[in-house]
């Protein structure tokens, strides 16, 4: 009698817990009801936030629900990824990331208010982007060489912008300095936008910054190009040879952008947000317009995108250490 009533109060727990799971798995049929945010760390024009404007607007017109981009800059992008790291977990809440925010910060400060994968959810990987080195037109060089030469022969008096400490722009930068052996003042900004005003007005020198926001200056010729940070050339620009054709061989610094939500938010719902934002990036219209503003598309899985940031913690941190950078 006793082994009859036990093995029914397992089966009736392993219900439980099977029903739970299964609950967890499917987003709720009435998600969303209501109009969803995503929180962008940085100001207004760089590649974050022209990444995420896209898939606010597709899934405006997907679910009928307005999705609004919040601009939170400031702080390395910690400012808002504080703010999303402590939102509900309802889905109604997600943050456009970079690898600045989520991989390098965590080894560029002693003391962050969030904890990148105890108060994140990944959702999806949404764009990578090739890095490019832009100068001010008045600078007096045509290729990397001869900006290598110039700053040798001035030592510290060369500039460069970038979106902030431990942003991409930042890291590639010194990366660059350590093996040109060159010695330029590096000069912080609350996002990729404000720096490259600041360039195209003179007031720094250069910048390695995501080809999405550098392109329309160079096209125009306010700035100047001398190199992409991949080991190909871009089809966006493919009159620009690579860092590596210009003498830095293998020097590649690649950006990505992605969405994550708040830790605990229903697998379900993260599984349904993924799923349409992969649909919207490879829309061929939405593909196309991508990759002609130097935007790759990629749309993984939340697993997928987990299993990378993890891995793009692990590679930042030596980046990090070897390098010696710490917040300005």
């Amino acid at each position: 009698m006793i082994a009859r009533t036990y093995s029914i109060l397992v089966s009736v727990l392993l219900s439980l817990v099977f029903s739970h799971d299964a609950a967890a798995q499917s987003a709720p049929a009435t998600y969303p009801s209501k109009p969803i945010r995503i929180i962008v760390p940085f100001s207004p024009g760089g590649p974050a936030d022209m990444s995420a404007r896209p898939i606010a607007q597709g899934l405006t017109e997907s679910w009928g629900h307005q999705v609004i981009i919040d601009n939170r800059p400031g702080g390395s992008g910690n400012i808002g990824a504080e703010l999303a790291a402590k939102s509900a977990p309802d889905g109604y809440t997600l943050m456009m990331t970079t690898p600045g925010i989520i991989a390098v910060n965590p080894s560029l400060y002693s003391k962050l208010p969030f904890d990148t994968l105890r108060d994140f959810a990944g959702v999806t990987n949404v764009v990578t982007t090739a890095n490019i080195m832009v100068v001010h037109p008045s600078l007096p060089v045509k290729s990397v060489k001869d900006l290598i030469r110039i700053a040798r022969e001035r030592p510290g008096q060369l500039s460069y912008a970038t979106s902030g400490n431990g942003s991409a722009s930042h890291l590639g930068t010194e990366m660059f300095k350590s093996i040109a052996k060159v010695d330029i003042v590096h000069v912080p900004y609350k996002g990729a936008a404000p720096g490259i005003t600041d360039l195209i007005g003179g007031h720094v020198h250069l910048m390695l910054i995501g080809m999405p926001v550098a392109l329309p200056h160079v096209r125009s010729g306010k700035l100047k190009a001398l190199g992409v940070a991949t080991l190909k050339r871009s089809p966006a620009a493919p009159d620009v040879p690579t860092l590596s054709e210009t003498g830095l061989p293998d020097f590649e610094v690649a950006n990505w952008m992605g969405v994550v939500a708040p830790a605990k938010t229903p697998q379900g719902i993260v599984a349904k947000l993924s799923a349409e934002i992969h649909r919207i990036l490879h829309k061929p219209d939405m593909k196309e317009r991508l990759l002609a503003q130097g935007f790759e598309p990629v749309g993984n899985t939340p697993a997928e995108f987990d299993a990378y940031i993890r891995s793009e913690i692990a590679k930042w941190s030596k980046v990090v250490k070897q390098a010696g950078i710490k917040p300005d």
